[in-house]
């Protein structure tokens, strides 16, 4: 069966590896999208342990799964995909190293199963046990107090492997932004073309640092993945590695594709989420610093946090990392950058993010601009230099990513929570609904517990 959402999924997990689907292929793939619905997959009827996809020397053939027949990106074969695209695919290194790993301390609190709310919109409470079932939970751990207190892993994911971040990967990218406005080499409000001067006749030309940061600029960029003719799709095969058909003539990389794109109605207006902001972002800090995302992420962040594991990112034809979808990293890693975010940027004694790069991201964007955008789950959101603002009583914030995959900091409850999934739906709508009342409630116990 092919995955419900699949095009997304190719899009925000590996959009450099995306080969370019003709419309019969299109509507294949709607046809088994719905055949994936009627299955009525769960995560233990899906489990890739239970599959064996890709074990045996060579595996039997309708276990093997492929880069070049799209199987990687079929459901339940995308519960295996989900922590192995380095084999699938090219990668680039976000390097430790070789700094010594950093201990997490261990702290026994219990319950946190049994931990009760309703979800939006139902009639039943579910359990936070239940919650992750639903949420096809690969992998999950929360710290609080800068102690862990829960970790569970399931399906692919296991302490000594990594698992596909999908979006998260732009919050990363919105740091290290932030990071060079802080540090004076990067000007908010100067202008795009100021810095790439590539991109003077494309719709970033005269779109601030700003609103690429924030994503409000007006960009001729439609996701409709049902429109064959749909701009994303030739961002799509610009950033496939794969040698291009002989009579293809549109760009060949990230950087060209985005030489291409032309405004649509003004920046600075409204919020659209639209992934190739992020690429352009990935761009202005490699123009800036003389070296790609993945070596300045690996220097200011990677190699100063204590990770147990490198971490990697997909790249397109000329080694381009892909800003907007590609990183892949470790579950206690993912904690590890949560909680130094929830301490303002240090780890220890060390400052490694500045103070005021987390107080700006926390902070928030405009309130208004987001709402015309119409998430009607994250109503009050915002979004401030590529990461979720919630704007709650506890001052949450989130890196998200499709699929499942979510960053959650709440620094009230002084808690962060680490979550990798593998939803068979690309869209956050499918499972924000059993996760965000989940978030609250366990803040509250914590909270609780600790009174």
């Amino acid at each position: 069966m092919t995955l419900k959402g699949r095009p997304l999924a190719f899009l925000l997990a590996a959009c450099s590896l995306i080969l370019v689907l003709t419309l019969s292929t299109m509507a294949i793939a709607e046809e088994h999208a719905a055949g994936a619905d009627d299955m009525n997959w769960t995560a233990e009827n899906s489990d890739p342990q239970v599959w064996q996809w890709m074990e045996g020397a060579p595996p039997p053939a309708d276990r093997i799964i492929r880069f070049d027949d799209n199987s990687f990106a079929q459901f339940p074969q995308w519960r295996w995909t989900v922590c192995n695209f380095q084999q699938l695919m090219p990668t680039k290194m976000v390097s430790r190293r070789l700094s010594p790993v950093i201990p997490m301390e261990m702290a026994d609190v219990d319950g946190i199963d049994d931990v009760t709310f309703m979800p939006l919109g139902a009639a039943e409470p579910m359990t936070w046990q239940e919650s992750l079932a639903a949420n096809f939970t690969d992998g999950l751990l929360v710290m609080h107090h800068g102690k862990v207190v829960y970790e569970t892993y399931a399906g692919c994911l296991n302490p000594a492997n990594r698992h596909g971040a999908m979006s998260m990967t732009k919050s990363f990218v919105g740091l290290l932004g932030e990071m060079l406005v802080a540090e004076g080499q990067l000007d908010e409000d100067q202008l795009v073309r100021d810095y790439i001067p590539e991109l003077t006749e494309s719709a970033f030309g005269d779109a601030t640092v700003r609103q690429v940061l924030d994503m409000t600029t007006g960009l001729q960029y439609s996701e409709n993945y049902a429109d064959p003719d749909a701009e994303v799709w030739q961002h799509a095969a610009a950033g496939n590695p794969l040698p291009k058909p002989a009579n293809y003539t549109g760009p060949r990389t990230y950087f060209e594709f985005l030489q291409t794109v032309q405004k649509e109605g003004q920046h600075g207006r409204s919020f659209a989420y639209k992934t190739i902001n992020t690429d352009v972002l990935g761009w202005l800090i490699s123009r800036i610093t003389g070296t790609p995302v993945t070596e300045v992420l690996s220097e200011k962040v990677w190699s100063k946090i204590g990770a147990d594991l490198d971490a990697f990112m997909s790249v397109d034809s000329i080694g381009t990392p892909f800003s907007g979808g590609g990183l892949n990293a470790g579950l206690r890693d993912m904690a590890r950058f949560g909680q130094m975010i929830l301490n303002q940027g240090r780890i220890g004694d060390e400052q490694i993010v500045p103070e005021s790069v987390i107080q700006s991201i926390r902070g928030g964007g405009d309130r208004r601009a987001f709402a015309d955008a119409g998430y009607s789950l994250l109503e009050g959101w915002s979004y401030r230099s590529m990461w979720w603002i919630t704007h709650n009583d506890h001052g949450a914030f989130m890196a998200r990513g499709v699929h499942g995959q979510a960053l959650y900091i709440d620094p009230t409850a002084d808690m962060v929570i680490a979550r990798f999934a593998s939803h068979p739906v690309a869209g956050n709508a499918a499972m924000d609904p059993t996760s965000l009342p989940a978030y609250e409630a366990l803040a509250n116990y914590l909270m609780d517990v600790d009174s």
